[in-house]
This record gives C-alpha cells, sequence and structure tokens, in this order.
C-alpha cells in the first residue's frame, strides 16, 4: 500500500524547503502526502522576510482528522514556531506516538539566521516532544542548542546522540554538513550503538531543504518497515540525487531538483 506520511511544519513560498520540500520528496518517493502547516512564510533563496503563524487548533485538528479517516504510517515534524503550537502538536500526536515512526527534524533556525522556534518552546520541546519520537535528525548546531554540549568531535557526536535519546528519542541522526572535510558524514546515535554514514561532499550553494528532504525521506523509509538504518542509507542516496540535480534557481540557496532525483 501508497505510505501514508503526515508532515507537520512551515510553507515555504519559494518551493524549496518547508512543507514543499516534504510533498515534492514524499511524492516523488511513491507516497500520499498529508499536511499540517504552522506557519505561512515570505522568503526565496536569500532568506525569509515574513512568517505568520497557524492558528494552534487549527494545526491540531488538521493532525486529528487525517490521522481518523486517511491514516498514517509516518509523521514528519519541521518547523513548529511556538511554545501554543508545540503544545497543540504533541497533543494531538500523543494517539498515535508508538504505534507510527514520528521523525523529527529539529528546525531552529533558518540557513539564514531567522529563528523559527520561540526559544521558550525549547525545554518543552525536550521534555514533551522528544519522547514521542522515533528518530530525531538535528544539524551540528541544532544538537548543541538541544543537549547543550559542545559537538566538535567524534566522541561529542556520540555524548550528543546520548543525550538526545536520554531525553526519549528512540535515536539521533546528528548530520554532517557543518563540520568540514571533503566528505559529509552522518552519526546515527542509539542508546548502545554509533554507526557513520559517509558521501562525498558536493560543492554547491543550491542546499535549501535539504534537511527539510532528508527528514521525509527517512519517513518514508520508515513507514515501509525499513530499519532506520536503511531508511537512512535510502534517504540520503534520494537526497544527494536531489543535490545533483539541483536546476540552480535563485540569486542565493538554491531548490533542490526532487524531481529529477528519482
Amino acid at each position: 500500500m501508497m505510505p501514508r506520511i503526515l508532515a507537520i511544519g512551515g510553507s515555504d513560498s519559494s518551493g524549496g524547503a518547508g512543507i514543499e520540500a516534504d510533498i515534492k520528496t514524499i511524492t516523488m518517493l511513491g507516497g500520499h502526502a498529508m499536511t499540517a502547516i504552522t506557519a505561512i512564510t515570505a522568503q526565496d533563496s536569500q532568506g525569509i522576510m515574513a512568517i505568520a503563524p497557524t492558528a494552534p487548533d487549527l494545526v491540531a485538528r488538521a493532525i486529528r482528522l487525517v490521522a481518523a479517516d486517511i491514516g498514517l504510517d509516518a509523521v514528519k515534524i519541521g518547523m513548529i514556531g511556538t511554545p501554543d503550537m508545540l503544545a497543540a502538536i504533541v497533543d494531538a500526536l500523543r494517539a498515535v506516538a508508538g504505534s507510527v515512526p514520528i521523525v523529527l527534524d529539529p528546525v531552529l533556525a533558518s540557513t539564514s539566521g531567522t529563528t523559527l522556534l520561540d526559544p521558550a518552546a525549547l525545554g518543552r520541546l525536550r521534555d514533551t516532544l522528544m519522547p514521542l519520537i522515533t528518530l530525531v535528525t538535528p544539524n551540528r548546531p541544532e544538537a548543541a542548542i538541544l543537549t547543550g554540549l559542545n559537538v566538535d568531535t567524534v566522541p561529542d557526536i556520540r555524548a550528543a546522540g546520548e543525550a538526545l535519546c536520554r531525553m526519549g528519542a528512540g535515536a539521533a541522526l546528528i548530520k554532517g554538513g557543518h563540520f568540514e572535510g571533503t566528505h559529509s558524514i552522518d552519526h546515527l546515535v542509539t542508546p548502545d550503538r554509533m554507526i557513520e554514514f559517509r558521501m562525498p561532499r558536493l560543492a554547491t550553494r543550491h542546499t535549501h531543504g535539504t534537511g527539510c528532504t532528508l527528514a521525509s525521506a527517512i519517513a518514508i523509509g520508515l513507514a515501509r518497515g525499513l530499519s532506520p538504518d536503511d531508511a537512512i542509507g535510502q534517504a540520503r542516496t534520494f537526497l544527494h540525487a536531489a543535490l545533483l540535480a539541483a536546476p540552480g534557481f535563485g540569486q542565493g540557496r538554491g531548490p533542490l531538483g526532487h524531481a529529477a532525483a528519482r
């Protein structure tokens, strides 16, 4: 059966990241994409110019309606925004947590530096959302903020991943895009092991939506019953192909080529 994936997050008017990247990824990988949109943004490849949050009760209602009618095989969460939005999402997801995989891409700030999670929500995210999460996928700065730890070395990566697991996440994928080197190395950390995923680093500025794309692709794999290792491996292959196929749009960090990555 076609995997049913609910994407929770903000809408990107440039089509590069957020809900738009989620829908493209889920569709290209053979899934049915559903959405609960936490915010509307006015942005381009150079940055976010304006954000209008959605009413939290509307987002919670969207989650409950599609879960009850269409059904869910996985959930992917991106931009949350405010403490009230976080509370609404957590409340709505409690009914499905444990029965379907939930992937959290902890969007704390945009690439251009716009804050996308109210600092007041950070502690609540750790305490209330993290215990519902199957896999959390922070980049290096996000892992440091979430855990309060330095994330500079491989032992640091393991310590940060284990700290996220102690918060309740089933596993953590610490992404390597913000580290130096000829290869981009992601590390999957569980309470009892760590493995790495290595791929040559691409020299490109067209990287808008990489985190959204990877997390949604992982959610598809988990929905199909793949192990985290296999879901991550397949998702990274898709992301690499989408980066190679980037159409070159925009004057800043342009979108990926999702349609050409199949």
